[in-house]
C-alpha cells in the first residue's frame, strides 16, 4: 500500500465510521443547528459527499449526477461509498498512468494539478469530520469515534 492508498482508503473509512455513529440519531438531532461546519449534521456529511463528487466530475471532464437517493444516514452512507468509490479509482488511475501532476481547468477557469486536487478533497474531509466528530459529542453520542490516521493504521497493522 503506498502513501495515496493510505490517505484515500484512510478518508474513505474515517467519513464511514462517522456515518456509522450517527446511524441512531433522528431527523431532530441530524437537523440540530450548531455553530460549526454546514451548521447540522446532515448538512455537513451532505456537503463533504458533494464534494467528492463535484472535484471528481471536473477532474475527469464528467459532471457529477445530481443525487436523489434522500437524506438518511443509510442514503448518505451509500451516496457517500458510490462516489468514494469514483474518486479514489479515479486517483489511483491517475496515479498509475502517471498523470498526477496533469491539470484541468476548475469551475473558476483555474488551472489545478490532479494531485492537488485529490489532497485538497481530503484534507477538506478532514476539516469537516473536526467539525462532525463536535456535532455528535454534543447531541450526546456515546462513543465517538477517533478517526485519525494513526488508529487506522494500528487497526490496519494489528488487526
Amino acid at each position: 500500500m503506498d502513501l495515496l492508498d493510505r490517505l484515500l482508503e484512510h478518508d474513505r473509512w474515517a467519513t464511514g465510521q462517522l456515518l456509522e455513529a450517527s446511524r441512531g440519531l433522528d431527523e431532530a438531532r441530524l437537523d440540530r443547528e450548531f455553530d460549526v461546519g454546514h451548521r447540522t449534521l446532515r448538512e455537513t456529511f451532505s456537503h463533504m459527499i458533494v464534494n467528492v463528487e463535484f472535484w471528481t466530475g471536473l477532474m475527469t471532464g464528467t459532471p457529477a449526477a445530481t443525487w436523489t437517493g434522500g437524506s438518511s444516514v443509510s442514503a448518505l452512507s451509500d451516496w457517500h461509498e458510490r462516489a468514494y468509490v469514483a474518486f479514489a479509482d479515479f486517483a489511483r488511475r491517475a496515479r498509475d498512468e502517471g498523470r498526477l501532476e496533469e491539470t484541468y481547468i476548475d469551475h473558476y477557469d483555474a488551472r489545478k494539478s490532479i494531485a492537488g486536487t485529490v489532497l485538497m478533497v481530503v484534507l477538506h474531509n478532514e476539516e469537516h469530520r473536526t467539525e462532525v466528530r463536535h456535532m455528535l459529542a454534543r447531541l450526546g453520542v456515546a462513543d465517538v469515534p477517533e478517526v485519525d490516521h494513526g488508529l487506522w493504521d494500528y487497526e490496519l497493522l494489528n488487526g
